[in-house]
This record gives structure tokens, C-alpha cells and sequence, in this order.
């Protein structure tokens, strides 16, 4: 049989990131221990090339190579596009923190550019093989990142969490393929899709097989009662890691549920929907009431994560490319907002000092005007108080939902939402009318406040002027 060689050219985005990864991972065996500014250059003009490569390679036609495993479409270019500038953003954000503590090593810039690569090949998956590849690719550069820091129990604790529970929900998620393998005969998703229409196997094998998978998606997303990991891994992890594991990977893990239940299990719609009212209804109670009761931030968006994966399931549980591109639309917006928000984290923190209570924000207002404002916009926004950008987005998966005939559950998001909102304003209330605690000037690079105010302000801007980003989402899946 002659091998038929692949085309190379929609793959030259990842080709690009493993290959500069790797140029990273030698150049940093050169640099002197106390500077990395060369690694870090390196990196960002990595995630720079591949956004470049992205864009101009972009078509609207999807383009299939490794024997249709592998798919570049508009919503994996889109995706791919945001996992970069997101991923840009932690490295910046990072910086400072890290140099301040003599940890900004290589090692941290190398499993972000993997990790990225992993995220790039999750969403371009048109294979469950290729599906899992990415994703086992991710989690072991992200365990390996929240245990950096090895003087640290804490977080060798958390990562030691964080891989036991992970291997758990990737043997799950296997074992759901290897069913849907085993019934259909085939690991690609097309085929796949059109079996299972046509009633081909076992149907009882086959939802059995989506259980698994959906128990593994939910636990990628930090659904409830998979969450179990997200407040432990959120709190011990070094901020900056934190921030990382918070934001870029959820983008991913949108990809990866469009994937594998859009694309592979569309024709099961009506049993993976049952599933997902049920996780999306337990994690918008579990996140905005759980998160009341914490004085920790870092624990306390741990939680308002959870509830944020709750209001995305809204979308993706519709079925229609409406709710899907609202699903999107909200897995962008909600990686804007976590960036800010541990951004902030990251500004209050320096050496011997991590901003981690909600009483280190008090009084923020009289020490930064200009970034208590901005951290007053974020806090709206994750809150859905308009005219932020976190209004447009709960309406859009509110309104799939509704649609879908599913008013009840948009009745009960808008009641949990309204309870949520309770701990974002009281961040605001610390920040305005209580006397700050701590009196340290806030010490930052320009390149950090910048990031920052661009980042405040985007949630204001596209709040106003939400067309855009909701019409570059609605042409990914139309």
C-alpha cells in the first residue's frame, strides 16, 4: 500500500509552534539564571508567528489532511486565535511576577507553548484519536506547571489533585471512545456521526459510550459534581498558573465539546442534552452560592468559574448553530474577564506577598483609581450587569436556551445569576468604602498596565459594540 503523503499546509501553524517551542527550550539552556528576557521574547513572538500563520492561511472552506483527522475550519482558526492571545497575555502578566521571585525560568515558557499546541490540536480534531492526543498533551504540560514550584506543599498538593483526578476523567473519556469505537468501527467523527443516524450497533452501548465522554468533558470544563478539583487547584496553584489554567484551556475545552458531541454525536442530541441541563443547572447553583461563603479570590473565581461553565452549557445544550456560536461567544468572553481578573491578582501581588484575600483589595480605590475602576468593570461584567460585555454574553445563551423551549432553564440561570452577583459587588464595596489594609504603592511594569487597561476597557467596549465578536462567532458555524 503506498503512503499518500499529507498536506502540510493546514498544519503549518502547529508546525510552527513545536518547532519554535523546542528553539525556546534550547536557547534557554544558554541564558544566564537571572535573566530569561530572551526565552520570554521568544515565546511571545511565537504566539505572535502563530496567529500571523493562522489568519493568512485562513478559508472558509474546511480543509481536512491526516486522513480527515485533522480539520481547519473557521471555528477552529477563530479559537486558535483567541488560545493566542490569551496564552500572550499570561506570558505578560507573568513576567513580573515570576522575575520578583527568582522563578521565571524557562520551564514555564516552554509547557505554556505545549500546552498551547496541545489546545491548537484539540480544537482542529476531526478524529477522537486526535481528540485525545491534544488533550493528554495539555493536561501533562498543565500538571507539570502547577507543580513548578517545587519548595511549595501546597502546590505539590495540588498537582498531585490535579493529575490523580485528571487521569481519572482521561481513562473515563477513553473508555467512551473506545466504546463509540468499538460500535461504529471507525474513530473519525464523520463517520462516527453518520453511523450512529443511520442506527448502526448497539444503541444502548452507544449512550453508554456518551456517558463516559460526557463525564469526561465535564470534568475539563470544572462542571458540577466534577468540580471537585477546581477551588483546590485554583488556590494552590502560583497565581500566574492559576491565571493560565483559568483562562486559555476553557477555549480549548469549548472546542473539544463541539467536537465530539456536535460533530461525533449530533444525532444523539436529545440524550446529551438531558445530561448537560443537569450539569449546567448543578454548576450555576453550586458556583454562585458556594463562592458567597469565600474570603480567598483566588477560591472565590474558582467557584464563579464553575457557574461561568454552567451558563456556557446553556448554548451548546440548544442544539442549533445559534447556541452554539452564543456558547461561543460566552467561552471568549469569559477568557477576557478570568485574564483581568487574575491580572489583578498579579498586580497587588509582589515578592513575599501574594494578593490572595479579598480584604487585600480593600481600599484599592485610594492606592489605584484608575485600577480599581478597572477591576469595577470585570467584576460587573462576570456579575451580567450592563452595558458590559458579561450582560451580552448570559443574554445570548439565555436566549438559545429559550428558544430551544427551555424557558424554565433560563428562568433558573437568572435567578442564580442574580444571587452570583452578590460576591462581585462585593469586591467593588472593598474596593470603594473600605480603608485599604495594605499601603504599599503598587509597583508594575508600563507593558503590565497597559495589558491591563486594554483588557478593563474591552469589556466596557464590547459590551457597547458587541457585533463584531458575536458576528465573527455566528460565522463559525454557519
Amino acid at each position: 500500500m503506498a503512503f499518500e503523503r499529507p498536506d502540510l499546509i493546514p498544519v503549518l501553524p502547529e508546525i510552527f509552534v513545536v518547532t519554535m517551542a523546542c528553539v525556546v527550550l534550547l536557547v534557554d539552556v544558554y541564558q544566564r539564571q537571572s535573566n530569561r528576557m530572551l526565552t520570554y521574547l521568544l515565546s511571545q513572538a511565537t504566539l505572535v508567528g502563530g496567529l500571523i500563520l493562522t489568519l493568512s492561511l485562513h478559508t472558509s472552506a474546511p480543509e481536512y489532511t491526516f486522513g480527515d483527522t485533522f480539520v481547519k475550519d473557521t471555528m477552529s482558526d477563530v479559537l486558535k486565535g483567541f488560545i493566542y492571545l490569551s496564552a500572550f497575555v499570561v506570558f505578560l502578566y507573568s513576567r513580573r511576577y515570576l522575575q520578583e521571585r527568582g522563578q521565571l525560568t524557562g520551564e514555564f515558557f516552554v509547557l505554556g507553548l505545549f500546552a498551547v499546541l496541545g489546545m491548537m490540536v484539540m480544537v482542529s480534531a476531526h478524529s477522537l484519536l486526535l481528540v485525545y492526543l491534544g488533550l493528554e498533551l495539555l493536561s501533562l504540560c498543565l500538571y507539570a506547571m502547577v507543580a513548578l514550584n517545587r519548595d511549595s506543599k501546597t502546590s505539590a498538593e495540588a498537582a498531585m489533585k490535579y493529575f490523580v483526578l485528571g487521569a481519572l476523567a482521561s481513562g473515563m473519556l477513553l473508555y467512551g471512545m473506545s466504546l463509540f469505537y468499538g460500535v461504529t468501527g471507525s474513530l473519525d467523527s464523520r463517520a462516527i456521526s453518520t453511523a450512529v443516524t443511520m442506527g448502526v450497533g448497539n444503541e444502548i452501548v452507544l449512550k453508554l459510550g456518551l456517558v463516559f465522554i460526557v463525564i469526561g468533558l465535564a470534568f475539563k470544563l470544572g462542571s458540577v459534581p466534577f468540580h471537585m478539583w477546581v477551588p483546590d487547584v485554583y488556590h494552590g496553584s502560583p497565581t500566574n498558573i492559576t491565571l493560565f489554567i483559568g483562562t486559555v484551556p476553557k477555549i480549548a475545552a469549548f472546542g473539544m465539546t463541539i467536537r465530539l458531541l456536535v460533530d461525533t454525536a449530533a444525532a444523539m442530541h436529545v440524550d446529551w442534552q438531558q445530561m448537560l441541563i443537569i450539569l449546567a443547572m448543578l454548576s450555576i447553583a453550586v458556583g454562585n452560592v458556594v463562592a458567597i461563603a469565600q474570603t480567598n479570590i483566588k477560591r472565590m473565581l474558582a467557584y464563579s468559574t464553575i457557574s461561568h461553565m454552567g451558563f456556557l452549557l446553556l448554548g451548546v445544550l440548544s442544539g442549533s448553530a445559534d447556541g452554539y456560536s452564543s456558547a461561543m461567544f460566552y467561552t471568549l468572553v469569559y477568557a477576557i474577564m478570568g485574564l483581568g481578573g487574575f491580572g489583578m491578582i498579579l498586580l497587588l501581588s509582589r515578592a513575599g506577598f501574594e494578593a490572595e484575600n479579598l480584604e487585600d483589595f480593600k481600599g484599592l480605590n485610594e492606592r489605584s483609581p484608575w485600577m480599581a475602576f478597572m477591576m469595577l468593570l470585570l467584576m460587573f461584567s462576570m456579575a451580567g450587569v450592563p452595558p458590559t460585555v458579561g450582560f451580552f454574553a448570559k443574554l445570548s445563551v439565555l436566549q438559545a436556551a429559550v428558544r430551544a423551549d427551555l424557558i424554565w432553564l433560563a428562568v433558573f440561570a437568572v435567578v442564580f445569576s442574580v444571587v452570583g452577583a452578590f460576591y462581585y459587588l462585593r469586591v467593588v464595596k472593598l474596593m470603594y468604602f473600605d480603608k485599604p489594609v495594605d499601603v504599599q504603592p503598587i509597583v508594575c511594569g508600563m507593558d503590565m498596565r497597559v495589558a491591563l487597561s486594554i483588557n478593563g476597557t474591552a469589556v466596557l467596549l464590547l459590551g457597547m459594540f458587541p457585533g463584531t465578536l458575536m458576528a465573527l462567532c455566528h460565522t463559525a458555524f454557519n
